[in-house]
């Protein structure tokens, strides 16, 4: 059935928008009108071919279609599943309450896949720039166990916490970052404006100027005179980093980077044990096999040196040897996870320990996140508190010598 994006006006007068599926324009119009909605504008969605939807899907992602947009849409349908809507009732009651538009058109065409007959994990897998492998892999495992709306349930879960997780991230790198912009300018307005409006009463003394105030001098006229160069080196290093990151090589050199870095690679494997267990382990819950499990769970570990190695393990796993032992020797999570990994093999629980170890990486990666910043904190005081000290005392030089030669 094809789909139709409008703009139209309420009894109110107001204008609204959104998205009606009919079997044709008219219809459309038609559908609106019981409504009481009338439109002034209306414009067919043409249906992706089965070459472009995988770039569609990803059109749409790259459109807005955030976590807790997506986090929401899940639980929403979940809560209709469970209280025993069919799927295409479930469809039409979300899409009107959809926010994004990106997503709305894509609920509306697997809506209408699901009216062609479709499976809502084969019409989701259409759009893989909106729907991960995890929701799909866990969506297949509910349709196929009959219990969907668990599973979509547990998406749900899974995707608040890597929301939260990313909330978290984001927190505590908020005051270090403002901290070094605040800390920029200010340094930029006391070598452009500040320094060169008192360093001129030492133009006409007809003595040698200490070297800390030579040094000022020099570099507030080198940042007077030169300040666009760096901010034009700045934003074209931003740029080519940005690309280079975008490449296969980028994000292998850029990863590996990241893991050697002290105290940083040892969040980044936090991050990843986190990512990884809860993964792997609703996956397992949901009946997904342990094989196809790891494949899933490798793409989300956020980091590619770590992706890797997880799915190297799996190679070894189907050749028969413990997920414990296949990851310990590729050094792909901290010691501590695999210690739970293999316990829980031992014992027959590895989902309820990967449930476990993702709770016990989050806690540990989030107290350690705020040491870090509590760290970067006085460390920046400190270094702000040096440059000013440099500038005051250079300053302040001059003025103690000439009052040694008024004596």
């Amino acid at each position: 059935m094809p789909v139709y994006e409008y703009k139209a006006l309420d009894q109110k007068g107001k204008t609204v928008s959104g998205i009606v599926d009919a079997d044709s324009a008219a219809a459309a119009r038609g559908k609106l009108r019981q409504r009481q909605v009338y439109p002034v504008a209306l414009q067919a969605v043409r249906s992706p071919s089965a070459a472009r939807e995988g770039r569609l899907g990803r059109r749409l992602h790259l459109g807005g279609v955030s976590l807790a947009e997506l986090s929401m849409m899940l639980r929403q349908l979940a809560t209709l599943v469970e209280a025993g809507f069919q799927l295409v009732q479930s469809f039409e009651t979300l899409i009107p309450q959809t926010r994004s538009a990106a997503l709305k058109r894509c609920l509306a065409q697997v809506k209408n896949d699901i009216v062609a007959g479709s499976s809502l994990s084969s019409a989701m897998e259409r759009y893989s720039g909106i729907f991960s492998s995890l929701v799909i892999n866990m969506v297949k495992a509910g349709e196929r166990s009959g219990t969907l709306g668990l599973a979509l349930d547990r998406l749900a879960d899974i995707t608040e916490r890597q929301m939260l997780l990313r909330n978290r991230i984001r927190a505590a790198m908020v005051y270090p970052i403002l901290m070094t912009v605040i800390g920029t300018v200010v340094l930029i307005f006391l070598m452009t404006y500040v320094v060169p409006s008192i360093t001129k009463i030492f133009d006409d003394m007809q003595q040698t100027l200490p070297a800390p105030t030579r040094m000022l001098i020099a570099a507030s006229e080198v940042v007077k005179s030169y300040w666009w160069v760096a901010a034009l080196l700045m934003i074209a290093g931003w740029i080519a980093f940005m690309l280079f990151r975008r490449t296969r090589t980028g994000r292998d050199v850029i990863d590996r980077t990241k893991l050697r870095l002290p105290l940083v690679g040892l969040i980044v494997r936090m991050t990843a044990a986190a990512r990884f267990g809860r993964t792997l382990g609703s996956l397992l819950e949901n009946g997904v096999p342990l094989i196809a499990a790891l494949e899933v769970s490798c793409n989300v570990a956020g980091n590619v040196r770590i992706g890797q190695a997880v799915s190297a393990a799996a190679v070894s796993v189907e050749q028969g040897q413990g997920l414990g032992k296949a990851l310990a020797d590729r050094d792909a999570l901290p010691p501590l996870a695999i210690q739970m990994i293999e316990v829980g093999e031992k014992s027959g629980a590895l989902e309820q320990m990967l449930g476990k170890l993702a709770e016990v990486y989050e806690k540990e990666m989030e107290a350690r996140l705020m040491g870090l910043t509590a760290l970067i904190e006085p460390l920046m005081i400190v270094f702000m508190g040096v440059v000013i000290g440099f500038i005051v005392l250079s300053i302040c030089l001059p003025i103690f010598d000439m009052n040694q030669l008024v004596k």
